[in-house]
């Protein structure tokens, strides 16, 4: 029968059969790079390469926010500059349209001036009174003709009743009866309106009833 070799009292060899692995698993972790070895990509160094597609999406979006301001705002330059000429436009327009009526208005009135003018240069010497007088009063007619023809309407309202829309009351006279109450006794100043605008009210005296009381016996 052979003898073992084997002593009790030789210690164990580390790595034999039988040895504690919790041994070695605690060798293999205190052993530098080993996380490496093992493929671990957890940790601050994957970061960057999750946050880049993110970082990307924004400025694509701050890109297309910006063409649009600059689409937008060449809009708005363009309606400005449009809605500029077209005041402009309209202004001239209207002030043409002013001249144009206002040189009417001056041609109708022509001939009128012409006769003032020969009335005016008349030998005071060789004319009369009633030459004078017919010939303004021929002017005067030429002239409220011209212009009636332009809408003026001359507002001369004897007799009529008191309309303080187109009439001016300086003062007032007893009225001979109830039925003359309110009544126009005299026009002072015709008035004038110009295509239903009032230019000037006729100043007017107007009868006022008192009552029944003839004048200057009241008590």
């Amino acid at each position: 029968m052979k003898k073992s070799h084997i002593h009790a009292d030789d210690p164990p060899t580390a790595g034999a059969p039988g040895d504690d692995p919790t041994a070695a698993t605690a060798g293999a972790a205190d052993r530098p790079g080993a996380a490496a070895e093992g493929g671990d990509t957890s940790g601050d160094g994957g970061s960057p390469r999750a946050g880049a597609p993110a970082d990307a999406g924004v400025e694509q979006e701050i890109a297309a926010l910006a063409a649009e301001v600059a689409t937008q705002k060449d809009k708005y330059l363009r309606l400005y500059a449009d809605y500029e000429n077209f005041r402009k436009r309209v202004t001239r327009e209207r002030q043409e349209a002013e001249l144009r009526g206002m040189g009417l208005l001056v041609r109708g009135i022509l001939d009128a001036l012409d006769d003032l003018g020969r009335f005016a240069h008349l030998d005071p010497a060789g004319t009369d009174t009633k030459t004078v007088v017919d010939g303004v009063e021929l002017v005067e007619r030429k002239i409220l003709k011209s212009l009636a023809g332009h809408g003026l309407e001359v507002v001369n309202p004897v007799g009529a009743p008191f309309d303080p829309t187109f009439h001016e009351a300086l003062t007032t006279v007893p009225a001979a009866d109830q039925s003359e109450d309110h009544l126009i006794a005299q026009v002072y100043q015709v008035g004038y309106v110009f295509n239903g605008m009032l230019l000037r009210p006729a100043r007017v005296v107007v009868k006022q009833w008192q009552g029944g009381a003839a004048p200057g016996m009241a008590s």
